[in-house]
């Protein structure tokens, strides 16, 4: 029977009765089933009292399937917020009920079955040893939320608002809703219509769009009034990157640089630091970058070893760098070196606001001290990506953030939350192109006498599409609420990111797919939507650290 005494066999409508109903019949599920597998996990890698790291490293399996089902369950109390905010407000609409059933319905029948980590990769609840039978609410959505007629209806009501920002209310305030749609006429007018060609010549993103960001107050969003910013919440940075981000993920990615080395000085640097760097990025007069990775490190920031000596009051970097976004252009880099030599791990690691000169095509990098070579890659190319090397290159003694060597490594970790936050937002931006490019390639696109559209496969990706941005949305909506509160967010930025890039990615791919052959063309917008979608997954945290990241956090 289902959750109103309806015999499961005779339910046909697209929308489920008394939806809000059964999504808060099927939670106290999923919460029960996260909270069994964390404490079996647990059971599995303790050792003496404490979370042991190579048993973490042993049950990795079971670790990164507790941080996909706490992603699902945290995915599914926000949607389920979401939806009754919009009921308050009586803005639930059919749209919205569609979005939260077949959301519910496919994460309710993943969990049970097993969610996909990535290609080939299933977490299954058994790995965590448990087993779920679901109880009446749950098997209802699981059986009919994500159904055929359900999915169906859905594009039919997005065919109706094509060209809206997004599909379905977004559930935010009337004044992130009118920085979206500055936004997003910004993006249609002057990135969409050159970000293809940008990426076909591999060109950095032109100095005038830029200029033109600068004027909007893009680079001193988040930043105090009293340094010049605007003073916004990190809410307003997730709409505005999103936005951008649906355009050309280059633009969308220009001040995330901004962003970290923003809050790297807000929250480690001295008030000298401060009142002089902060209002320089605000008004972009400077464009910094992240000078972080290392050859050989990856993730595995503790191990670096670029090293800054001392010289007389200054100092003086050797080493070298990888995977550098935008280094031409900038005129300072937040640095990250080993300042105590007797180290080996995080501990004697400091971080440098290191000037240097902005280069040119013929000169890309003309100061003392630095050479550098660029990294050809497949996507994310509109800044550009670098290796660089330091021999001797000198950096005031005044810019050691904070003025205390040995805590490069902390102010980092304190800027993870907003990097992760905005890197979550490009993700849902990315897949909301590669939503409308699939939508009106699928309008226009006739075979067998009738548009692609009418086809339920292919009506069928939209609409999952569709759910999966919005659950991705929500998820980052949360995380950036909590980090506008004051409250620890790491978790749930970790989540946002974890998920969003795996949503991005398959975004693209089904998107591709519905172009067909001439999505694999590299005339077609998709083929370059498909290649910046990739480097989601990888950097800001690889899916596979961030898994690691969030179950270690679970333990505490």
């Amino acid at each position: 029977m289902a959750h109103d005494g309806t015999p499961l066999t005779q339910i046909d409508t697209p929308i489920l009765t008394d939806l809000l109903g059964l999504t808060e019949g099927a939670l106290p599920e999923v919460t029960a089933l996260f909270e069994a597998g964390r404490e079996n996990l647990r059971g599995m890698v303790t050792e003496g009292g404490k979370v042991s790291g190579p048993l973490m490293e042993t049950h990795q399996f079971a670790a990164h399937t507790l941080s996909w089902l706490a992603t699902y369950h945290e995915s599914l109390v926000q949607m389920h917020a979401w939806a009754g905010r919009l009921a308050g407000e009586g803005t639930l609409g059919d749209m919205e009920r569609l979005l939260l059933q077949i959301g519910f319905g496919e994460y309710l029948a993943q969990i049970s079955g097993g969610i996909a980590m990535s290609q080939g990769e299933v977490a299954r609840l058994s790995d965590l040893g448990l087993t779920w039978t679901p109880g009446d609410a749950a098997a209802r959505l699981i059986a009919f939320g994500n159904s055929g007629a359900a999915r169906a209806a859905l594009v039919g009501l997005m065919q109706d608002n094509h060209g809206r920002a997004t599909f379905g209310a977004s559930g935010l305030d009337a004044e992130l809703e009118m920085i979206r749609d500055q936004f997003r006429r910004f993006a249609d007018e002057e990135v969409v219509p050159h970000a293809h060609g940008w990426h076909l010549r591999d060109e950095l993103i032109p100095m005038e769009i830029i200029e033109k960001l600068a004027d909007m107050g893009v680079f001193g969003l988040t930043i105090p009034e009293e340094f010049g910013g605007f003073g916004l919440s990190k809410a307003s940075m997730v709409v505005v990157s999103e936005e951008l981000s649906r355009g050309y993920i280059g633009v969308g990615s220009l001040a995330t640089r901004t962003e970290i080395a923003a809050e790297l000085i807000l929250c480690g640097g001295t008030q000298a630091q401060k009142e002089e760097w902060l209002p320089k990025l605000a008004s972009a007069e400077i464009l910094p970058t992240a000078v972080f990775t290392e050859p050989n490190t990856g993730s595995d920031l503790g191990s670096l070893r670029t090293r800054a000596v001392k010289a007389g009051d200054d100092w003086v970097v050797t080493g070298n760098k990888t995977w550098i976004t935008h280094a031409t252009r900038t005129q300072v880099m937040t640095l990250l070196a080993r300042t105590d030599p007797n180290t080996t791990d995080y501990r004697g690691l400091s971080m440098f606001l290191a000037e240097k000169t902005p280069g040119t095509d013929a000169v890309p990098f003309p100061t003392p001290g630095m050479t550098g070579g660029e990294i050809e890659v497949l996507g994310y190319r509109g800044m550009k990506e670098y290796e660089l090397a330091f021999d001797g290159f000198a950096v005031k003694g005044a810019n050691l953030l904070g003025g205390v060597e040995g805590q490069g490594f902390k102010q980092l970790m304190q800027t993870f939350e907003s990097a992760r936050i905005q890197t979550a937002a490009r993700a849902i931006g990315v897949a909301q192109n590669a939503l409308e490019l699939a939508m009106q390639y699928a309008i226009d696109r006739k075979q067998f006498g009738k548009s692609l559209i009418a086809f339920p496969r292919v009506s069928g990706k939209l609409a999952m599409m569709a759910v999966e941005v919005m659950i991705a949305r929500q998820l980052t909506y949360f995380s950036a609420w909590q980090k506008d509160n004051d409250k620890r967010c790491d978790l749930e930025a970790g989540m946002a990111k974890l998920l969003g890039a795996r949503v991005a990615w398959a975004a693209a791919d089904n998107a591709l797919q519905i172009h067909g052959g001439n999505g694999f063309a590299l005339e077609y917008q998709i083929s370059r939507v498909l290649c910046d979608a990739r480097i989601l997954n990888i950097f800001e945290g690889a899916a596979e650290i961030q898994a690691q990241v969030i179950a270690r956090r679970l333990l505490d």
